[in-house]
């Protein structure tokens, strides 16, 4: 794949997520189609077309959230597990955030943060508390940690997510429309925060709608529709000359609104 090699020779490191002939269905719906995608270590890949092209699914199967039917995938060398401890394992080393913020309610945002490191990582308390810290001042909401989510702004509450993720030292973050719930007002704080992730080197996988955030800080687009990945190139080539006529299509509705 000539546009993927060169969009790709542009990240930082070795192969660190290869998706290899990956198919999906739910049902007769064919939602993944002979998926080749390879990330590198230090790479930040930004998926994007129009709803229903199988964008969220491929993000989820990355740690295993949505099984697949056929083909393979390894994260930094190693298959992804089927079950069990090994599992775990694995979702320890993807971070993950989400359309919805999913933390727990009755958690303050520190006890959000630090939970994942302690329970699974063995983190001692103080040091799970002084990392979480440091990351929720990183996001910029340390003046938070002791209050709950409900008394946080849906983009503050998007960043505490942000923040767990980061706890686990994740080798990889993956976002899943990470915006698309937000008022617009709240948007800018959390691309943001991810923009600044992506210029410490951090690997992501990014699904969204936001066409400035592809431009700004992805260093790959990937462009899926009915299924499949259509057309991949780095995003200054991707969005001055789009070589399919899908992505042309796509494009030209985004640039009317």
């Amino acid at each position: 794949m000539t546009q993927s090699d060169a969009a790709g020779s542009t990240a930082a490191g070795d192969p660190l997520v290869v998706l290899d002939h990956v198919d999906k269905w739910f049902g007769d719906l064919h939602v993944l189609q002979d998926i080749e995608l390879t990330i590198h270590r230090g790479e930040v890949v930004v998926v994007i077309g129009p709803s229903g092209s199988g964008k969220s699914t491929l993000c989820r199967t990355i740690n295993r959230l949505e099984t697949i039917d056929k083909g393979s995938i390894s994260l930094d060398g190693q298959p992804l597990p089927a079950e069990g401890k090994e599992l775990a394992k694995l979702r320890a080393e993807v971070g993950m955030v989400f359309q919805s913020f999913n933390l727990f309610a009755h958690k303050t945002i520190l006890e959000n943060v630090t939970l994942g490191p302690m329970k699974v990582r063995g983190v001692k308390k103080a040091d799970a508390e002084k990392r979480g810290l440091e990351l929720l001042d990183r996001v910029g909401i340390a003046h938070q940690a002791q209050k709950y989510p409900a008394q946080l702004s849906g983009g503050q509450q998007q960043r505490v997510a942000i923040a767990r993720a980061l706890a686990m030292d994740p080798k990889v973050m993956l976002f899943d429309e990470p915006t698309s719930a937000l008022d617009p007002e709240m948007i800018k704080e959390v691309l943001d925060v991810m923009v600044d992730l992506a210029k410490q080197g951090m690997t992501m996988v990014v699904v969204t709608h936001e066409m400035g955030f592809a431009r700004t800080a992805g260093d790959r687009v990937v462009f899926m529709a009915d299924g499949a990945i259509v057309e991949e190139n780095t995003p200054e080539e991707f969005f001055t000359n789009p070589q399919s006529d899908r992505a042309k299509d796509f494009l030209g509705k985004i640039l009317k609104h």
